[in-house]
């Protein structure tokens, strides 16, 4: 069974914690969650670390707010995946924002991607941010707009988990771009507001 939680930017509203608990559907105290912030390694500034320090403390403190034990927290560097265990060992992976093509190129690299396909059909639950919410798409050319490919990456292919695509942090700001983008590709873009998300289970979809 496939779990997909497609968020704009994560669980910061109550309502998609509720909903994740529900597709885990274990005691909270037991959830194992297996965090990749891999997307937002691609610019290092000089305020990069202290950006990702607060960044892991606000993710940690949404998830043990939940009733989830910190101790039952991973945060996963993709070059050594081995530290991590076993992953099918986790519940649930969390795939962070950031830049989407280095996150599309990292995982691709390091072979990764297998990884997260073989967990979502495992009947593991995926929860994607941003960035970790188009790459299981068919492609990610919905980020082209929005993130630099300063890596020239040039396969936009998608894990195609899902045939959606998605567009997180949509305003209306965002609304020309994204009906332009759907009248050039002939296709539907789910355009998600930050608080919401896209919850694809098997082949039932819901906007919550």
């Amino acid at each position: 069974m496939k779990k997909l939680l497609l968020t704009s930017n994560g669980l910061t509203a109550t309502k998609l914690g509720k909903q994740f608990l529900k597709l885990v559907a274990k005691d909270p105290k037991e959830i194992k969650v297996l965090f990749m912030p891999t997307a937002s390694d691609a610019k290092k500034d000089v305020s990069y670390l202290e950006k990702k320090i607060t960044y892991f403390k606000q993710c940690n403190k949404e998830f043990t707010d939940l009733g989830i034990q910190e101790k039952n927290l991973f945060w996963l560097n993709v070059n050594n995946p081995l530290i991590a265990g076993d992953i099918n060992s986790y519940d649930a992976m969390y795939v962070c924002g950031g830049n989407t093509f280095y996150l599309l190129s990292e995982v691709r690299r390091t072979g990764f991607d297998k990884k997260i396909i073989d967990f979502i059909n495992s009947g593991k639950v995926y929860i994607g941010e941003s960035a970790g919410s188009i790459i299981v798409g068919p492609h990610i050319l919905m980020a082209a707009p929005f993130d630099p490919n300063e890596i020239n990456l040039k396969d936009i292919n998608g894990l195609k988990i899902t045939e959606k695509i998605t567009c997180p942090h949509y305003n209306e700001d965002k609304k020309e771009i994204v009906d332009e983008f759907e009248k050039k590709n002939n296709c539907e873009v789910i355009r998600l507001q930050d608080g919401q998300a896209l919850e694809e289970v098997d082949d039932h979809l819901v906007i919550i």
